[in-house]
């Protein structure tokens, strides 16, 4: 199976330090976060990777190269200047992400100690999302994961979505490949049950600030994986 990380972003919410750096190669405990991800990713199975690229995109190209010395094969969706959002960036991929078969995207400003190797055996029609508590950043939550185990646009009790879902290429089918966010692709087809999801509960950060960068330098400083 393989599986796409998502890196196109512009990381507004990290500057100043994406001003000349992308976020994916910003370090924590003198690693850019793109790394870790890689690493997890390849001692989980997934070594057949895809990175979608835009902003200073360059720079992840020339840092990480074809994969080899990272134990896995890199191949480089570009988007030029502008990204093209979560789900239009997946559009993008699809020629490298190729046929028929689910893939893994990821995104590449998470740390997580989910275990990404139980995704290679989970049942999936349409999309499988990995769900988690509300973080303080974002209290309302996403959607609702009933207790049959899909995911429903309303319900109490909503979950926050973690950044890590498997995918049917199929979901994505006649959309154009333009500026498009998944959430609303999930959603035009979640009351049809075709959306499946579980809550995840361990370790999990949106490295999405420069304080959050700093908690996690701590955390991996401190021995903490």
């Amino acid at each position: 199976m393989k599986a796409m990380i998502l890196a196109a972003g512009r990381g507004e919410r990290m500057r100043p330090l994406t001003d000349y750096t992308p976020k994916p190669l910003l370090k924590a405990a003198g690693k850019p976060l793109i790394q870790y991800t890689i690493e997890k990713l390849v001692a989980a199975g997934f070594d057949d990777l895809v990175i979608n690229l835009a902003y200073r995109g360059e720079q992840i190209r020339d840092f990480l190269g074809d994969g080899h010395r990272f134990n896995c094969r890199i191949a480089y969706s570009d988007e030029g200047k502008a990204a093209l959002e979560t789900a239009g960036g997946i559009i993008h991929a699809l020629p490298l992400l190729v046929g028929d078969e689910p893939f893994l995207v990821i995104n590449g400003d998470i740390a997580c100690n989910y275990p990404l190797t139980e995704l290679h055996t989970r049942p999936l029609k349409l999309a499988h999302l990995v769900m988690i508590p509300n973080p303080p950043h974002h209290p309302e939550g996403d959607f609702h994961l009933t207790k049959e185990g899909s995911l429903l646009e309303h319900g109490e009790n909503k979950l926050t979505y973690s950044g890590i879902g498997l995918f049917n290429p199929a979901l994505f089918s006649g959309l154009p490949e333009e500026p498009l966010k998944l959430g609303p692709v999930l959603r035009d087809v979640m009351a049809e049950g075709k959306i499946s999801g579980e809550k995840y509960s361990g370790f999990w950060m949106d490295i999405g600030t420069p304080e959050r960068l700093r908690q996690l330098e701590q955390r991996l400083s401190s021995g903490s994986r």
